[in-house]
């Protein structure tokens, strides 16, 4: 395997490992505080794989039509699993004054659908796209749509991290109604992404028909 593509697969192996990390002190109560110390650092790393794969393929010129199609696959791959994560929170643990929830999750279900929807298409695509010899790699508007999903990502897991350690201040549910205009325009920019994708590629499609 070629060095581009090992830190590609990096992201496939952090993506379930992460998962855990963030749900055992849900599942069990347990290491609340030690989960978030090793998730953080894990999944800033997971993501800055995607900039060492890309630096390498292009240094050592390892660019293939193969890592075009891993590269995006593997950046799905974490970022669903990331987002599930956010749909929960261990703040459902801890209950406030009034016997609620202090935090239930920050991703909305139907909104990770939304995402999930578009993902599969995406993937749909460039597999179609594959069967005609042609490898779709990342356009702008794909790079951008990436970006604002790790900002989301990562915002959500400080908000856990304040659940998590006990900081949760007064303000909380405004932080979290900023979250969620953060998805929104994850998903605003990823339709607008795909339907760009639809645009240069959708010809492969039709020929496919």
């Amino acid at each position: 395997m070629k060095l581009a593509n090992k830190f590609t697969f990096v992201r496939i192996v952090i993506a379930p490992v992460f998962l855990l990390l963030y749900y055992i002190p849900i599942w069990t109560g347990l290491f609340p505080r030690l989960s978030m110390c090793i998730a953080i650092p894990l999944l800033i790393f997971g993501e800055f794989t995607d900039f060492l794969d890309g630096y390498y393929a292009r240094k050592l010129n390892d660019v293939s039509d193969f890592g075009k199609l891993f590269d995006p696959f593997a950046d799905v791959f974490l970022h669903l699993s990331s987002f599930v994560c956010y749909m929960s929170s261990y703040g459902v643990l801890v209950t406030g004054s009034d016997g609620n929830p202090v935090c239930s999750g920050y991703l909305i279900p139907a909104l990770f659908i939304l995402v999930m929807w578009r993902e599969f298409g995406q993937n749909f695509l460039r597999m179609v796209a594959a069967k005609q010899g042609i490898a779709i790699g990342a356009r702008k508007g794909g790079k951008v749509k990436t970006v604002v999903y790790i900002i989301s990502s990562f915002y959500a897991l400080f908000l856990e991290t304040l659940v998590r350690f006990g900081a949760v201040p007064e303000c909380f549910g405004i932080l979290k109604m900023i979250l969620t205009g953060l998805f929104v325009i994850c998903i605003i920019l990823s339709y607008a992404s795909f339907i760009d994708y639809l645009i240069h590629f959708g010809k492969n499609l039709k020929s496919a028909q």
